[in-house]
């Protein structure tokens, strides 16, 4: 699987949050915004405490890690 559209709000700069991956632009990596879903916060909720950060960002994030932790078989 080809990774997700979105990947182009994700970065990886090793001198920012220490290579994490981020939502471009800024200091939030992939896991806080995961964290604040996973919390139960809604994108409204999210938006309301990172202004900077867009809708799009929340989806980004999202499809970021399903498509890390999507299942693949190889066979020999």
């Amino acid at each position: 699987m080809a990774q997700p559209e979105q990947m182009d709000r994700i970065s990886f700069d090793p001198s920012i949050m220490g290579g994490r991956p981020c939502i471009k632009g800024t200091r939030v990596t992939v896991a806080t915004v995961l964290g604040l879903v996973a919390d139960g916060l809604t994108v409204e909720a999210i938006l309301a405490e990172y202004p900077y950060l867009s809708a799009d960002d929340i989806r980004a994030a999202l499809a970021y890690a399903a498509w890390l932790a999507r299942e693949e078989v190889v066979s020999a």
